[in-house]
C-alpha cells in the first residue's frame, strides 16, 4: 500500500481521481506491460500522474476520444495493458462505437477510467453529466463495470483491474468526495461482491459511488429518528453483479431500494432488478435515481438533493416504504 499514507493536512489526496493516479503510478512500477492514454485530460483526470513518473510510456492523442480507445485497442492487441482516461460521459456518449467494437467485440484488456461521473461535475452542466454511462457499458458484452464509493476504494479497485480479464469501465466522480475508508487497507474490496456498510433486516438501500455515504447517513437518522434497522449494501460492482447478496437482501428484509447518481433505466436499479424479476422473489422495490430527465445546472450536493438521492431523500423513501404491506405469502417461488 505504498504512498497511501497521510495526515489530517493532507486529506484531498484522499479523493477518488488522487487515489485512481496513485494506484496506476504503482502499477507502472510493478508491471512493465502497463500503459496510460489520454485525451488532452491528464490533468483533470489524474492520468498525468502516470505520464510524469513514466513518460516513456504514456501517450496524449489529444482531444480525439474515439482515437484514444483506438489506440489503446491497438496497443492491447500488441501485449500491453493500457489504462485510457476520459471523462465518463465521454466514454459513453462520444467513443461508444470504438470501445464497443475496437475494445469489446475484441475483448481485449483496456482498463476505461471514467471522471467526473454522474453530477459530481455539476456545474459544467448537462454536457458534462454523466448520467448514462452505467447503461450503455454494462449493456457491452465482455465489460466489466465497477463504481467505488471513495478514494480508498478507487485505489483498491484500479489495482485489481489489472487482473481482470478483458476491458474493465471504473466510474469515479470529479474527486471531492466524501471519505468513507481512511486507507485502502481499511477497504476490503473484493471484485463482483458487495461490501455490507451497514446491518439491518427491516430494509435494504443498495447503493454505489456516492450515494454509499448518503444511504449510510440515511440508514443512521432512520435509526435514530423511527428505530429503523437499515442494512445498506456498497454495490461497487455493476457487473458481474453479486447476485447472492441482492436474493438474501430480498428474502430477508422484504424492502429494497436502490439509490445511484445515474439514470434510473439500465443502471445500478435496473441491474438489481433483473436479479430479483429472475429469481422469482417477491419484496417492496424502488429506484432512486435521476428519472428520465436531464440534471439541472449547480453543485453536486444540491443536485443530489434535487434529485432526492441525498440523505434526506434516502431516509424519506425508507419511511414511505416501510408503510407498504408486503403479503408474506405473496412470494411465487413455490409455484415453479
Amino acid at each position: 500500500m505504498a504512498g497511501m499514507t497521510y495526515t489530517m493536512t493532507d486529506t484531498t489526496k484522499l479523493s477518488t481521481a488522487e487515489c485512481y493516479g496513485l494506484a496506476l503510478c504503482e502499477l507502472g512500477k510493478e508491471h512493465q506491460d502497463v500503459v496510460a492514454l489520454t485525451a488532452d485530460l491528464a490533468k483533470s483526470t489524474k492520468i498525468g500522474m502516470f505520464g510524469n513518473e513514466f513518460p516513456d510510456r504514456f501517450f496524449n492523442v489529444g482531444i480525439a476520444e474515439q482515437n484514444l480507445f483506438g489506440v489503446a485497442a491497438g496497443l492491447a492487441k500488441n501485449g500491453f495493458v493500457p489504462f485510457a482516461s476520459t471523462f465518463s460521459i465521454f466514454v459513453a456518449a462520444r467513443s461508444l462505437d470504438q470501445i464497443h467494437t475496437d475494445i469489446c467485440y475484441q475483448n481485449v484488456p483496456v482498463k476505461i477510467i471514467g471522471t467526473h461521473a454522474g453530477t459530481s461535475f455539476g456545474q459544467a452542466g448537462s454536457t458534462h453529466h454523466s448520467l448514462i454511462d452505467m447503461a450503455c457499458m454494462r449493456t457491452l458484452p465482455h465489460m466489466s463495470v465497477i463504481c467505488p464509493c471513495d478514494g480508498a476504494e478507487t485505489y483498491n479497485a484500479v489495482k485489481a483491474a489489472y487482473d481482470i480479464p478483458g476491458p474493465v469501465y471504473i466510474r469515479i466522480n470529479r474527486g471531492f468526495d466524501q471519505v468513507i475508508y481512511k486507507s485502502p487497507a481499511e477497504n476490503h474490496f473484493e471484485f463482483g461482491k458487495a461490501t455490507v456498510m451497514n446491518e439491518g433486516n427491516d430494509i435494504t438501500v443498495i447503493a454505489c459511488g456516492s450515494c454509499v455515504f448518503e444511504a449510510m447517513q440515511a440508514a443512521r437518522m432512520a435509526k435514530t429518528d423511527a428505530g429503523v434497522n437499515v442494512r445498506v449494501l456498497n454495490m461497487h460492482t455493476i457487473k458481474p453483479i453479486d447476485e447472492e447478496a441482492i436474493l438474501k437482501a430480498a428474502r430477508e428484509t422484504k424492502n429494497i431500494i436502490t439509490v445511484e447518481d445515474h439514470e434510473v433505466m439500465g443502471g445500478l436499479g435496473s441491474a438489481v432488478a433483473e436479479v430479483v424479476a429472475r429469481a422469482g422473489v417477491a419484496c417492496n422495490f424502488k429506484m432512486l435515481g435521476h428519472v428520465d430527465a436531464f440534471s439541472t445546472i449547480g453543485l453536486q450536493e444540491d443536485l443530489l438533493a434535487i434529485a432526492g438521492i441525498d440523505a434526506n431523500g434516502i431516509e424519506k423513501n425508507i419511511g414511505e416504504m416501510l408503510k407498504i404491506n408486503l403479503d408474506p405469502d405473496s412470494a411465487w417461488e413455490d409455484e415453479y
